[in-house]
């Protein structure tokens, strides 16, 4: 089983959708192993985004400072979901960065429709409501930077404990 970290950003907190979106992870049979409501400072947000994931090296300036701004807009839901190759298909799930690219169905095509020239326009960074680790390695880092190991927990959901022998 993978793990993998979603960030419910300040918009979606803000737009109160959090809980359809989480009803999704679970409807496709993830199961939720930590999370919690905070409001990391500028230094945790950059670990995140340029130690771990490079977006300055990547994207330039503009765009890490615009993202590190949006972030703490508002507090912001971290999670991680556990399940059968979840990095890959929690990403599907997502949709592309950019909303507007994002295909219907899919959590950013469905509640969001802002373009980067849109945002870069007005001088924000682009409102894409969640972060979801883009791979393996990506998401081990990140759990590990936004929780401790005594805030992830192990469990069975429900249908578990009938598919698996007990001990």
């Amino acid at each position: 089983m993978e793990r993998t970290l979603i960030i419910f950003k300040p918009d979606a907190v803000q737009r109160s959708i959090v809980g359809e979106i989480i009803s999704r992870f679970e409807k496709a049979g993830f199961k939720i192993v930590g999370v919690k409501m905070i409001e990391p400072d500028e230094s945790h947000y950059n670990e995140h985004y340029e130690g771990i994931g490079t977006l300055k090296t990547r994207k330039g300036d503009d765009i890490f400072e615009g993202t590190i701004k949006s972030m703490q807009e508002g507090p912001v839901i971290a999670m991680v979901l556990e399940g059968v190759e979840a990095v890959e298909t929690v990403r599907k799930m997502v949709g592309a960065t950019e909303p507007k690219s994002a295909l219907p169905g899919t959590i950013r095509g469905d509640f969001s429709h802002v373009t980067f020239n849109q945002a870069s326009e007005v001088g924000r960074a682009v409102a894409n409501i969640v972060h979801a680790s883009a791979d393996l390695d990506e998401a081990k880092k990140e759990i590990a930077h936004w929780f401790n190991e005594n805030e992830l927990h192990v469990y069975k959901v429900v249908h578990e404990q009938f598919t698996q022998p007990q001990n």
